[in-house]
């Protein structure tokens, strides 16, 4: 773990439970995408850049998520580091309680304000194409979360944040989090097509296509969304449904894993109502959920 593994002329990750990208920008100074999930991650990758003898000028984040920004704060307060952030998640960024109160829907209790769910605040701006290094480019995978992006080096090595899982992953926790499923679709479909040296996902394995990955995830999408549909062939109120899913897939509830998969399934069921499938009606005091007539 926190092994840097060289994949590019000049780029490289860092194994992790998220895995962070560097990227050489010169003989001495290097760019990180994402940080780790915490400041004893922060600290490995300082470790890592002072045994190579490399400067860290900045951070670009490719979205808020506690995983990819918990490092931030360490790094910028020993680095001076920039750190930029795509549209929302910057203010993710910034304010991280903000997606803790996202998930929960209100004011989170102390369950949630840790740091999985939320990072300590750091210092970003917010990314432009002109923020990039030169040969930069940056690629929009909304989806999983607001106004996620990846990024595609001059070396053509492509690092795709959180819009794969890996099949282990999925195989594991079923329902992985997503804030609007028609986007992340879109995603999906976006990948599989895409061309690069090599793909870094954040949470699956390194390699050369991502297409048959991608199409896993899409189907794994299509049979939640399947299963909600079952649930809702009678009207159904939301906390029904969650415990359903829950019941089908074995899952463990926790305050945690209410506020991720909770709001993942409340997603589904936008997704499901704006294409037609679901429909509600308010009845004794409830939202209830049906499938459409």
């Amino acid at each position: 773990m926190y092994e840097l593994i060289q994949v590019g002329e000049n780029s490289y990750y860092i194994q992790s439970p998220a895995k962070i990208g560097l990227v050489r920008l010169n003989e001495r100074d290097v760019c990180l995408i994402d940080s780790g999930n915490d400041k004893e991650a922060g600290k490995k990758v300082r470790k890592i850049l002072e045994t190579q003898g490399w400067n860290l000028t900045t951070i670009y984040n490719t979205h808020s998520n506690g995983d990819h920004i918990g490092g931030n704060r360490y790094l910028q307060s020993q680095t001076g580091c920039k750190i930029y952030a795509p549209g929302i998640e910057c203010a993710f960024t910034r304010h991280p309680v903000l997606e803790p109160a996202f998930l929960y829907g209100g004011f989170p209790c102390k369950d949630l304000r840790h740091k999985f769910l939320m990072a300590q605040e750091s210092e970003a701006k917010l990314l432009t194409r002109e923020a990039l290094p030169e040969g930069f480019e940056i690629l929009e995978l909304p989806g999983h979360f607001f106004d996620m992006v990846g990024f595609r080096t001059p070396d053509d090595v492509v690092y795709l944040a959180d819009c794969l899982s890996s099949r282990e992953t999925l195989e594991k926790y079923q329902i992985s989090f997503i804030y609007d499923v028609g986007a992340y679709l879109k995603t999906l479909e976006m990948v599989k097509g895409l061309k690069a040296r090599l793909f870094v996902p954040a949470h699956a394995p390194v390699g050369e296509d991502m297409g048959e990955l991608a199409q896993y995830n899409i189907d794994k999408v299509h049979e939640i969304a399947g299963e909600i549909l079952k649930l809702c062939r009678e009207p159904i109120c939301f906390e029904v449904i969650l415990k359903g899913l829950f019941a089908r897939y074995g899952l463990a509830m926790s305050f945690e894993q209410y506020a991720l998969v909770g709001s993942t399934v409340r997603s589904y069921l936008s997704w499901l109502k704006d294409e037609g499938r679901l429909q509600v009606r308010f009845e004794d005091y409830m939202l209830l959920w049906e499938q459409a007539q």
